[in-house]
């Protein structure tokens, strides 16, 4: 485990350990970032003491698994969780966690090739401790939750999910629906219409007026009803 008091992300430290040959199951792990980021360039809020930042390396053999490991790693990661929250923990897809409506952590996953074939997976993951500054909408963990329990419980829980291999199981899948937030809810993006759940790649299903779209990509937007 590589431990930093500040970084500017800790998925930027993989990316430099692992092209120098770092082994797979390193983790990194960063008090603060400057540049935390999620998907789509969106930044993450990494405030020293705040929660818990951190990204782990892995050199799967092959890249069957890579189109739905955020969510496989949401999957194993809610349970891992529940220990340290005041309500169950949710998943939205395609990447985020939840606890009472309010988002609580964030999965990103960042792949790298040589010579056409995948070298390896940076897999980042921030979980607010705390409840974000001047964000409504994010939630933290159970008061006085320690980060190094909340630590020793999710690296596991993701090295699990990330040593799966191929497209999501039928009790993946239902894992998932026993979680999910969005289901049967009416969304606005990335097609308009009522969500039905995920396929076994990970794509999001979203029934819109009895055809059943497929997305693949996107963020998933729901309407007041299902926010």
């Amino acid at each position: 485990m590589l431990i930093f008091a500040e970084v500017s992300s800790t998925l930027d430290i993989a990316h430099r350990e692992a092209a120098a040959g770092t082994p797979a199951g390193t983790v990194i792990v960063a008090d603060a970032q400057s540049a935390g980021r999620g998907r789509l360039g969106r930044s993450w809020s990494s405030y020293s003491g705040a929660g818990v930042w951190l990204t782990i390396i892995e050199r799967p053999p092959t890249s069957s698994a890579l189109e739905a490991l955020p969510l496989r790693v949401g999957i194993g990661l809610a349970p891992a969780l529940d220990p340290f929250t005041d309500a169950r923990v949710q998943l939205k897809w395609p990447n985020d966690l939840y606890v009472s409506g309010r988002k609580l952590a964030g999965v990103l996953a960042e792949a790298r090739w040589r010579d056409g074939a995948l070298d390896w997976i940076a897999i980042g993951v921030g979980i607010n401790v705390r409840a974000p500054r001047g964000q409504s909408q994010g939630i933290g963990l159970r008061e006085a939750t320690s980060r190094v329990e909340v630590l020793s419980a999710a690296v596991p829980a993701i090295r699990a999910a990330a040593a799966q291999r191929g497209p999501l199981s039928a009790a993946e899948r239902a894992q998932f629906a026993e979680r999910d937030l969005a289901a049967g809810r009416r969304c606005t993006e990335p097609a308009v219409g009522r969500v039905v759940g995920i396929d076994e790649r990970g794509a999001l299903l979203i029934d819109s007026g009895g055809d059943v779209a497929t997305v693949r990509a996107g963020s998933l937007v729901l309407t007041e009803e299902g926010a």
